[in-house]
């Protein structure tokens, strides 16, 4: 470990690695934003993490979610966000992808309107990872990023996708860096490192500082980010309202509050985006010991059915009642390049899922992979033509109750090749995050943390249910899915190019423990990130 030479303001420690490039990220400006940020902000972020415990509690003991009756006034009220920055009018196609140096390339150049560089899902959060994360990010917003790698030569092209970021959402903390002693947030440091080195230089060149903000389950947890941006600008001497956000409403709680959530980020609000993934995880996660819940084969819940569909047209008039652009979700197919039949057969798919969002009514939507973007954008241009969105689509057909949001159907079919495939991707993606890689291709899917979560929880859900019986009337228990545990990991082991890897070992005996376990442990990236 190199010796740290720079100066570090008062009360902050360093646990991580040092080296000189990280000085130039670690500067101390930086770190005093940080510290600042994290001395004004943490109690609440640990308040709001308890108010998050104390509500699980009580959706177990039976609560049932609904609409917020103190906040009534703000959904019938009258009001719209602020406008929108030209930069982000138009977002018909948004590519995501982790900060290593190659996807920020590739990503910014593929012909993409926004590419999201993540911090967080798409992203194994090791100190490297997370330091030359934003070590590329200033690269590439001063146009300076290169990269010469197996004999070729990667730089930026003339146009660019136009950048937001995605900071680590507030349960996960930056163990590496400690402010008067305690971890500061992930969420925070990702934001004020960002923030201090480049969002001055954002402006200079006609765009701005902005974010996606990831797991909200509150209204008051986008009142705690609204105060961060706050105090950020008035530090940075940038004028309120600079920052624009997009909240990815991907819980089920959330998706009570998108007025509010809206409403209270309305100077910083870009919109609402329909992360998927992650609400598909989140009603599992929330309603895990409920005896009616029972979801059937990941692969069966699909956007049509009863509950993804009220979530998602809910989302759309939401949006476009308040001014705010609505973004669709990921769709997480590759293409598939030895493979012509089965690649037009997913191809089609994000075709239909894409139209499906632009009739609807959505401003853009989500792609994992460059070599999806002119599809994407062949189906939105069919809608928009040359209109940069679609905000005065309203629709007023739209109402979605509460009933229609907790409508979680189908419950079957439950398969063995369902099951398998749950522990098979558990097994691959978190081995691949072990080894410090968070975005994976995998049976020709792109997976993330979230669809990691997915996995995991319908195997323990199946487990603990009573509905967990596969289509051929056996019940899925414990015994079943440890038998099944090295069969799928001798599977990954042929399928994955890093094969002989010992994380993949050390993945298996996770995903064993994490699914067969009396209690539900409410993220899989909580214990690991205590093993990089």
């Amino acid at each position: 470990m190199a010796e740290i030479t720079l100066d570090i303001p008062a009360g902050i420690e360093i646990e991580g690695e040092f080296n000189e490039e990280y000085e130039q990220v670690l500067t101390p400006d930086a770190l005093a934003l940080v510290a600042k940020l994290s001395r004004a902000f943490e109690a609440r972020r640990q308040a709001l993490l308890g108010v998050r415990t104390e509500r699980a509690k009580r959706i177990d003991a039976g609560e049932r979610p609904d609409f917020l009756p103190e906040t009534a006034h703000i959904r019938a009220g009258d009001w719209r966000i602020a406008p929108i920055p030209a930069a982000l009018e138009c977002r018909r196609v948004e590519i995501t992808g982790p900060v290593d140096r190659k996807m920020v390339i590739n990503a910014l150049n593929c012909g993409a309107d926004i590419y999201m560089a993540d911090f967080e899902d798409a992203n194994t959060p090791n100190w490297d990872n997370q330091i030359r994360g934003q070590l590329n990010l200033i690269d590439a917003v001063r146009k300076t990023i290169t990269l010469d790698t197996n004999g070729k030569h990667y730089k930026l092209n003339d146009k660019l996708a136009t950048l937001m970021v995605r900071p680590r959402g507030w349960h996960l903390d930056e163990k590496h860096v400690l402010v008067d002693g305690k971890r500061v947030s992930g969420g925070i440091f990702d934001f004020a490192i960002f923030m201090c080195h480049n969002a001055h230089e954002l402006l200079g060149r006609g765009s701005g500082p902005y974010f996606y903000l990831p797991k909200l389950e509150s209204h008051q947890e986008a009142r705690l980010w609204n105060d961060i941006f706050i105090m950020t600008q008035k530090e940075l001497g940038l004028p309120q309202g600079t920052i624009k956000a997009t909240v990815l409403i991907e819980t089920i709680l959330a998706a009570f509050e998108m007025e509010e959530i809206l409403y209270e980020l309305r100077e910083h609000s870009a919109g609402l985006n329909a992360g998927r993934w992650d609400y598909i995880f989140s009603c599992i996660k929330k309603f895990r010991l409920d005896k009616d819940f029972c979801l059937a084969d990941r692969a069966k819940v699909t956007m049509t059915v009863p509950f993804m569909r009220s979530y998602a047209l809910l989302l759309l008039k939401t949006c476009h009642q308040r001014g705010a652009h609505a973004m669709g979700g990921m769709a997480a197919l590759i293409p598939i390049k030895n493979d012509p039949a089965r690649n037009e057969i997913a191809m089609n798919a994000v075709r239909i899922d894409k139209e499906r969002d632009a009739v609807d009514g959505y401003d853009g939507g989500w792609v994992a992979h460059p070599g999806l973007v002119d599809l994407a954008m062949t189906e939105f241009k069919k809608i928009l033509g040359d209109k940069a969105n679609q905000i005065e689509k309203l629709r007023p057909d739209v109402d979605a109750t509460a009933d229609d949001l907790l409508n979680f159907q189908p419950e079957t079919p439950i398969t063995e090749a369902g099951l398998r495939y749950n522990i098979n991707v558990g097994i691959h993606y978190l081995g691949s995050w072990l080894d410090g890689n968070g975005c994976v291709p995998i049976h020709n899917l792109m997976e993330d943390a979230a669809t990691a979560e997915i996995s995991r929880s319908q195997v323990w859900q199946w487990i603990h249910s009573s509905k967990g019986v596969l289509d051929d009337g056996r019940k899925i228990t414990v015994a079943m899915v440890r038998v099944m545990i090295p069969e799928e990991l001798a599977k990954v082991k042929q399928q994955a190019p890093n094969g002989v890897s010992p994380s993949y070992e050390r993945a298996a005996n996770i995903f064993e423990e994490m699914s067969t376990a009396l209690s539900f442990a409410e993220f899989l990236t909580l214990p690991l990130y205590e093993e990089i």
